[in-house]
């Protein structure tokens, strides 16, 4: 039988594993997936498009100045976005606040 991306895998030195081979998933690596989520979640609740821009950047792989095409804002407000919400998700996931950031509301541009 003539397994094309079997052996376009294989060219590529990409090994396929049927699930049941696949490594476990350890607890540790479950709870920090579990934080991203929830963090994740408590952003897109908190400020919708800052979720939305982390969501098309990161989950998505869109650029900038894709992002802002979908979200009908320009560019900047992108950029000044996807900064505010890294800095968001971080102090969430640490515990701990960037010096010189405050609220999510008072770092909201006008754009």
């Amino acid at each position: 039988m003539n397994n094309v991306p079997a052996r376009a895998s294989a060219k590529r030195g990409l090994v396929l594993l049927p699930l049941d081979e696949s490594p476990a998933v350890s607890p540790a690596r479950i709870r920090d997936l579990v934080a991203i989520d929830d963090a994740f979640a408590a952003l897109s609740r908190l400020d919708p498009r800052r979720g939305r821009v982390v969501e098309l950047r990161f989950f998505g792989g869109l650029t900038i100045e894709e992002t802002a095409e979908v979200l009908s804002v320009s560019p900047e407000t992108v950029k000044r976005d996807w900064r505010v919400a890294k800095l968001w998700l971080a102090q969430e996931l640490t515990g701990e606040r960037p010096r010189g950031f405050g609220t999510m509301a008072a770092n909201r541009g006008a754009g």
